[in-house]
């Protein structure tokens, strides 16, 4: 009984440690991130405008951010599929006609939404550039968003992505998907 009870008290501390240790490591991207919303710098296509923002501090520190609603444009049935359809969709082109994919995307989520994000290099007014295009669908729509800036691609990204599930956000993307 007695070896038992000391058993338990042992995985009990180590546990604890381990928690700790985990809650105390230093994240890849640091929380203290902001976003400062910014002009739309793009001019009129097909879409709406959408909105921009710059990020300072944390990870992504001077990244720009293009989010917007594509309202019937997604396939109501598979969503965004594919990575070719993340290259035709997510407004990478819209910063500049040279880009190209650096890896496979990847499946994300943003609330409801699930999608694809896939990183880029771009090639931008003489200087080299990473970039995140990510596409999410909601029934028959789409929510585009577009992240570049001279840091790491997997910091922006992930920075991106925490901003895009904030309350004020979700709200914003709702209502522009739901054509208000």
């Amino acid at each position: 009984m007695r070896r038992a009870a000391t058993l338990v008290v042992a995985v009990i501390a180590l546990g604890a440690s381990g928690v700790g240790a985990y809650q105390l490591a230093p994240s890849s991207v640091p929380l203290s991130a902001h976003w400062r919303e910014t002009a739309w710098p793009f001019p009129r296509d097909g879409w709406p405008a959408g909105r921009a923002f710059r990020c300072e501090g944390g990870g992504c520190d001077g990244a720009e951010l293009y989010v917007r609603a594509k309202r019937g444009f997604c396939n109501c049935e598979r969503g965004v599929a594919d990575d070719d359809e993340v290259d035709r969709v997510a407004d990478i082109d819209l910063i500049t006609p040279r880009f190209s994919a650096t890896a496979p995307g990847e499946v994300v989520r943003v609330g409801e939404m699930h999608g694809r994000a896939r990183r880029y290099d771009l090639a931008h007014d003489g200087a080299s550039r990473a970039a995140v295009g990510v596409a999410l669908s909601r029934r028959c729509d789409l929510f585009v968003a577009a992240v570049q800036g001279r840091g790491d691609a997997g910091a922006m990204q992930h920075a991106a992505l925490v901003f895009l599930e904030t309350r004020e956000m979700k709200t914003w993307v709702t209502a522009a998907l739901d054509g208000n």
